[in-house]
């Protein structure tokens, strides 16, 4: 009995992508068997750090879950596009990682201290000039500083709800909290 290599040849890339935009997890799974390794490889010559290579690499995966449905057969291979989705995102890591400075600790916490006091400043300082802007300032008006904060913070400055903790000084739940009921109250004040 002969077992047949599992080449990139003979596996059907398009067909998989298809299955995954509809959904299919063992598409995906098939997928990530085949060229898992070879894309790793990619992302670590373009990183050049193991650990970065397989963040993208995961990245990469869930961007082709995600995204499957937008590959178009007739603009290339599919094995050429997942290559793209990796190759893209480790370039993307790459420049965004250009852009990190390397600080001591305590010159972190400072920094940190200091970017969190400067955006409290200016998200009052924001909220207060553009009080005019209509029923959505009214209904923030209505919040409790603390929860209208918070809702800024994550929608406004995109903040996660661990940065908003951190900036705050406020246990996670509780921003949890705040930012669903501030929102639920939004809603209603809105409707």
């Amino acid at each position: 009995m002969t077992i047949a290599p599992d080449t990139a040849d003979s596996f059907d890339y398009e067909q998989a992508l298809r299955s995954c935009a509809r959904g299919d997890r063992q598409a995906l799974h098939d997928l990530y068997r085949h060229e898992s390794r070879h894309l790793l490889g990619v992302a670590l010559r373009i990183v050049r750090q193991r650990q970065q290579a397989e963040d993208v690499l995961h990245d990469a995966f869930m961007a082709i879950w995600t995204k499957a449905a937008s590959f178009d057969a007739t603009l290339g291979s599919g094995r050429g596009w997942i290559y793209s989705v990796t190759r893209n995102l480790a370039l993307n890591s790459v420049r965004n990682g250009a852009r990190e400075v390397t600080v001591d600790e305590e010159t972190a916490e400072a920094l940190d201290a200091q970017t969190s006091m400067a955006a409290h400043h200016q998200l009052a300082d924001a909220f207060e000039a553009h009080a005019s802007l209509g029923r959505l300032n009214d209904c923030l008006s209505r919040l409790e500083p603390a929860r209208r904060n918070c809702i800024l913070y994550a929608y406004v400055d995109g903040c996660s709800h661990g940065e908003i903790a951190a900036r705050t000084q406020t246990p996670l739940g509780t921003v949890k909290a705040w930012i669903k009921r501030g929102m639920g109250s939004l809603r209603e004040c809105m409707a």
